[in-house]
């Protein structure tokens, strides 16, 4: 296929082609390059090949659940990932989210709502690109926003960007409560659909990462009925 390298890549996966056909004329109506895949194998192939800026990715795939592929995908990169995901299932949306997942989408779905979440997605990304000032220190700890690192006594802690934007909205401010609604509207966005829980998914993954005992957290700490607050 052809790439027009000023426009952003899409890689749509899903093993229905209607879906894929449809959600295909809709990003390139609006811009994008679009690559497809049917399977799991046939899209990690696709994120080697083309770095796509952004996945669309259905669970429910033959060969490799959608599952799978994200964690094979942010064990590399960072690229963020839209799931599709079948109406009832909650479990897999939680699952995709604590996977590092950006957002998710119910089927059947409005072709129009999803390419609104593609747009929603990739302005997070893009403005979460932008440098924003020297490094932080806490602990062993230096969360850097230039490079969009965490190390760890100079070894690199792996974190997906919703984890390094949510870890750098609140070392930057320490001491102060954020509700999850304000977790919500300053790292996802006010045009952001999805569930409110995937700010509790977030913060147990940050513990996992940060915290030298996760069920007694030293930095991430809970004030219980209001929110989360830092502490350095």
């Amino acid at each position: 296929m052809t790439i027009n390298p000023t426009s952003k890549t899409i890689l749509v996966v899903d093993d229905e082609t209607t879906i894929r056909e449809v959600v295909r004329r809709y990003l390139e109506r609006d811009g994008f390059n679009v690559v497809e895949a049917a399977d799991g194998y046939a899209a990690l192939d696709a994120v080697k090949d083309y770095s796509p800026d952004l996945i669309i990715l259905d669970l429910m795939l033959p060969g490799i659940d959608g599952l799978s592929i994200a964690r094979q995908i942010h064990s590399q990169h960072r690229t963020p990932i839209i799931m599709l995901t079948a109406k009832g299932e909650p479990s897999d949306r939680v699952r995709g989210l604590d996977l590092g997942a950006d957002d998710y989408v119910v089927k059947p779905f409005s072709p129009q709502e999803l390419i609104s979440r593609v747009f929603a997605v990739l302005r997070r990304v893009d403005q979460a690109a932008l440098p924003v000032g020297q490094p932080l220190l806490f602990g062993p700890f230096k969360l850097d926003p230039n490079t969009r690192l965490l190390t760890k006594a100079g070894a690199d802690v792996p974190l997906t960007a919703k984890e390094f934007e949510l870890l750098w909205l609140f070392a930057s401010h320490p001491g102060r409560v954020f509700s999850r609604s304000q977790l919500l509207e300053r790292v996802w966005g006010s045009d952001y659909y999805g569930d409110p829980t995937t700010v509790t998914v977030h913060i147990r993954r940050l513990r996992q990462k940060v915290e030298t005992d996760a069920s007694k957290p030293h930095y991430l700490r809970t004030v219980w009925g209001v929110g989360y607050k830092f502490e350095g």
